[in-house]
This record gives C-alpha cells, structure tokens and sequence, in this order.
C-alpha cells in the first residue's frame, strides 16, 4: 500500500521515533569530560578545540552531506541545552517539540536552498510548531503556560533559525560553496582565541561588567586583530568573496560574536550558572562554543543576500 495512504501515521511514528531516541539516548556525549578532567583547563580547552575544529573543518569542506550532518548535530545538541537551561530556571518548555521543530526548519532550509525540494515547503514548518499551543491545552497543572510557550519558540528562533540561516550562505543556485561557511568559521574561532588570550594576559577595562564581568576591552581588541589577521589569510586562498567582501564579514563575526557572547551570558546569569554545559571540556556547552554564531549568522545572510 502507498506510503501515501498513511502519512498522518507515518508522522506520528517519525515523532514518536524521535522522542523515543530523545528520551533515551545511548551515545554518551560527555565520555570526553571525564578523560580529560584531571588537566588543566588550558590543556581541555586546547585538546577539545583542535578534535573540534578539525571534525568541522573536514565536515565542510568534503561537501555538503556531510557539512549538513555535522550542523545538524550541532544544531540538535545546542536546541537540547537551551531547553535544559530553561528547565534550571523553573521553566516547562516542550524541550522535544521544540528541538524536532528546530532540526526540521534546519533540514527544510537546507533541502531548499539545495533546490531539492520547492520554497513552498517552508509552509510546514509552521503548522509543526503551531502544535505547541494546542499541547500546552492539555498541560492542567502548569501555572504559566505562555511563558512556557514563549521559550519554546525562543529555543527556535535563537538557535534553529540562525543555523537555517548558514544553509542561504552555503548555497549559490543550488550548488554547495564550503568557501564561505568554512571561512566564516575560521575568522569566527580566530576572534574567540584572540580574545581568550589577550584577555587572560592583558584584560584590565571590563567591556560589559553588569553582564560579563571577565570580558574585556583588552580581550575584545585582541580578538579583533587575530580575526583581521585570519581575514587576509582567507581571502588569499578563497576567491568567493573579494576581500572588502571578506572584511565586512570579519566586522559582522566580530561585533555580532561579541554580542553573541554577551546575550549567552545574560542567559546563564539570570539562571545563576557558569557555563551552559559540560559536554565540551574547557569551552563548557555547546551554546557556550557557538554563541558567536546566533547572533552574527542573520547579519552574514542578510549582507550576502543584499549586497
């Protein structure tokens, strides 16, 4: 028989599937932590970028199946931390609607800017989320519904919404360009470990002390010149931008990096933590390593798309 006869069920068993492997996952993410729990945080923070980078690096570039499995994981691991977070706080958002919905925005984008599937088929990402209103229906007992609403979609749009993003930037016609995406990247990590370092040896003058108190104009201007340095590197190797394209982009990846750095922490400030998680030893969480790219993704596709 047609799977076509039965795709309300065949739905329902995909979700099910999925909060099923939510719910119990066997892959034990965190295995790392504890082997290189006994050295120093310099040492975690090095061993865990380098593994990191180069699964990244090797992900985007070998092409684009496999730059989409490495951004999904990504992707779903950051939307699961986001809800825990929010869960610290005394909040009940739909954790396993939320991140299905997030991924599936991701995977649509993806597929469309692809030219494998119509853009029409955006339309239904909408009626999936929409079904966190009707389930939150049902939910008698919770004192703040809409509250609780309201941070499931922040989950979306302040995470699945920047990565769907990334994909517009990827893809020129159809065709997948590593170029951009890999680049966007390396100026991105090059400001992080400027500012890291020029911070830790130099930072005097907070840059936002009500928010984050160790960061620092030192760190800030330090991670600027490495992500300047990385631009003119980039652009002698790739071509896909001419290099005031590039530089542009470095201004966008640092300001909205910095920023992307400051919004995560008020996160973890209102909700009293130091880091955001645990699974990525000497960087703490996942939002913690990307939050760099929330907010500068949108400026990025925003500037290629217009200018």
């Amino acid at each position: 028989m047609a799977l076509g006869n039965h795709r309300p069920y065949y739905h329902i068993c995909t979700f099910a599937l999925f909060q099923k492997a939510l719910r119990h996952q066997t892959i034990n993410l965190y295995s790392v932590t504890k082997i290189l729990s006994g050295y120093s945080n310099l040492t975690q923070r090095l061993v865990t970028a380098i593994i990191g980078a180069a699964a990244i690096i090797a992900g985007v570039a070998y092409g684009e199946w496999t730059y989409f499995a490495v951004f999904f994981v990504i992707c779903f691991f950051s939307l699961l931390e986001f809800y825990k977070l929010a869960g610290l706080d005394g909040l009940i958002p739909l954790k396993t609607l939320g991140t299905f919905s997030g991924i599936t925005l991701f995977a649509l984008s993806f597929f469309i800017e692809r030219n494998t599937i119509s853009p029409r088929y955006y339309l239904l990402f909408f009626p999936l989320a929409s079904l966190v209103y009707l389930v939150k229906l049902y939910k008698k007992t919770e004192r703040k519904p809409f509250t609780n609403i309201a941070f499931t979609f922040l989950g979306i749009f302040y995470i699945a919404v920047p990565f769907a993003l990334l994909n517009h930037a990827a893809f020129e016609n159809g065709y997948y360009n590593y170029e951009i995406i890999l680049g966007a990247l390396l100026i991105l990590w090059a400001s992080d470990t400027g500012a890291y370092f020029a911070g830790t040896l130099f930072g005097k003058h907070k840059l936002f002390e009500r928010i984050s108190p160790k960061k620092s104009w030192e760190g800030f201007w330090g991670g600027a010149a490495l992500a300047i340095a990385m631009t003119y590197g980039i652009s002698l190797y790739f071509q896909s931008l001419t290099i005031v394209n590039w530089l542009i982009v470095s201004f966008l990846i640092i300001i909205g990096g910095t920023f992307g750095d400051l919004v995560e922490s008020l996160l973890k400030r209102s909700i009293e933590i130091k880091d955001s998680g645990d699974s990525l030893p000497g960087h703490g969480g996942f939002l913690d390593r990307f939050d760099g790219l929330f907010i500068s993704a949108p400026f990025i596709a925003a500037y290629l798309e217009i200018f």
